[in-house]
């Protein structure tokens, strides 16, 4: 099993959300989801609550293909070209090397255009935090 879970708010700068670009770049991330082609088992769209952007990424697949790819170049394009950003997205591997492992999640952090990876301390391990 491969999943991935997470959300995004999305900044030009870490002063101000909209720097006046802010519509062309989300434009732009918008054609990048939509050309990835991802399968049904995957929902990326950038949704706006009380006027502020927000990015949304989920999977779940049998194993590990092209949607951690596809994530990983949303992510990338949202620190290059909406620094300002910040959210978490949790990333889960039954093949995942140790660490974390197999019975872990590992936690995507970004904040001030980087995107850091942390273990989780919330749903890790999980046998027997979530699983029996």
């Amino acid at each position: 099993m491969y999943e991935f879970h997470g959300w995004f708010s999305l900044s030009q700068t870490t002063e101000e959300s909209d720097a006046g670009q802010l519509d062309s770049i989300v434009g732009e991330l918008n054609e990048l989801v939509a050309g990835l082609d991802f399968p049904t088992n995957v929902s990326a769209e950038v949704t706006v609550l009380n006027g502020e952007y927000y990015l949304l990424l989920h999977g779940v697949a049998n194993r590990r293909r092209d949607e951690a790819t596809g994530m990983r170049q949303v992510l990338r394009f949202v620190v290059r070209r909406l620094p300002g950003s910040y959210g978490l997205l949790y990333e889960r591997d039954e093949e995942m090397p140790v660490p974390p492992g197999p019975n872990a999640f590992r936690v995507h952090v970004m904040a001030r255009g980087e995107v850091t990876e942390r273990p989780d301390p919330f749903l890790s391990p999980i046998r027997p935090v979530i699983e029996d």
